[in-house]
């Protein structure tokens, strides 16, 4: 039997030459939202994988959006040209297909790196400002809580998000992930643990939903109908009383009837208060569950390490295709290694092929496809 992990795929109208995608990962490595050459060393180790896609890190449409003052953003056309040749050197040595994930942190902004603990910075302190949110909710107890955005607010981060989408089409990317998951603004405004607003962006489903699908809709509107647009959700909060997986089949079904091109399911990071089952795969129920009711293209993740796991997850049809991020910073070279052990051939640049081992002299595809 032939590998699903290594067949063609499409998301609306990007074809992918294989199943495999690279999903957004934070580097907190940009200085004021600008790339530097951390993510030209970076994202150029990761194109050269053997992946079908490549998403870039969660990447800022304003400024009060970043999660960290050190994460990528896209609100300028400066940040455009600085990410242009990091797109342009990718392109000329890699048929991976690129996309990148626009997203706004709302009450989960100004925080420090990971490697600095990841607190909250003040907005009295260095380096820290004012967060907004669909309400004055804090995230965890003692941070500073949000400032409830008005409607110029909301006008404002749509606006944000026409615009880098705008930009993202001028690069040159070939797709856009909107970012509605992790407890980031989004997902702020679908959950109603962080969205107790009583006007038409609060209170029921339809409501909380309200925002986010109108980021959509004008981000869809703002490119072309080749760049394929779609969305990162998390299915349930882990919380109860929060966001899960019923409403998420809701909020699925209006995205796809808006012309949501794929949907990318993860869960939980919108309280602390969470309580996540970890286990291989945990979070590919959801997927399926999602794929089912919608047949909308669905990327599966969550504790995908093995090959293996990756291809009997797609043969049982719980997603369509397989999100690596951990798992891929750890082995670049992971679908090299999936692909060997599947009996699949998968790209790999001629400057490389005197490595490919001599148990599997079919591995590298000769020529770039995808």
């Amino acid at each position: 039997m032939s590998s699903m992990l290594f067949s063609p795929i499409t998301l609306g109208p990007l074809a992918l030459s294989n199943r495999i995608a690279i999903a957004p990962m934070c580097q907190y490595s940009a200085v004021l939202g600008l790339p530097t050459d951390w993510h030209m060393i970076h994202l150029g180790n990761l194109a050269l994988s053997g992946a079908g896609l490549l998403i870039i890190e969660a990447t800022a449409v304003t400024p009060e959006g970043r999660i960290s003052p050190e994460d990528l953003g896209l609100w300028t056309d400066a940040h455009q040209e600085a990410l242009a040749p990091v797109i342009r050197a990718m392109r000329q040595h890699s048929p991976i297909k690129i996309a990148i994930q626009l997203a706004h942190a709302g009450r989960k902004a100004s925080t420090e790196v990971p490697w600095a603990g990841g607190a909250q910075i003040r907005p009295d302190q260095p380096r820290g400002w004012q967060t907004v949110a669909p309400s004055p909710l804090a995230h965890a107890d003692g941070e500073v809580a949000p400032l409830a955005l008005d409607a110029n607010g909301l006008a404002r981060i749509r606006a944000g998000f026409v615009d880098a989408a705008r930009r993202a089409h001028a690069l040159g990317l070939d797709g856009i992930e909107l970012h509605a998951a992790h407890g980031y603004l989004m997902h702020q405004f679908l959950s109603p643990l962080s969205n107790s607003r009583g006007d038409d962006y609060g209170g029921s489903l339809e409501n909380r939903m309200r925002f986010p699908l109108e980021v959509f809709e004008a981000v869809r509107a703002a490119v072309p109908r080749a760049m394929a647009v779609g969305v990162r959700i998390s299915a349930t909060d882990w919380v109860a009383g929060g966001w899960e997986i019923e409403q998420s089949l809701r909020f699925a079904q209006e995205l796809k009837a808006r012309g949501c091109d794929f949907i990318h399911v993860s869960t939980g990071g919108l309280s602390p208060l969470q309580e996540i089952p970890l286990k291989p795969g945990y979070q590919v129920d959801f997927a399926q569950r999602i794929k089912g009711a919608t047949g909308m293209p669905t990327i599966g993740v969550g504790l995908i390490t093995e090959a293996q796991q990756a291809e009997s997850i797609l043969q049982q049809g719980q997603a369509d295709v397989i999100g690596l991020a951990r798992a891929m910073l750890y082995d670049p070279r992971w679908p090299w290694h999936a692909a060997a052990e599947l009996g699949a051939q998968v790209f790999a640049p001629p400057q490389y092929w005197r490595s490919q081992p001599r148990e599997y002299k079919t591995l590298f595809a000769a020529t770039r496809t995808g």
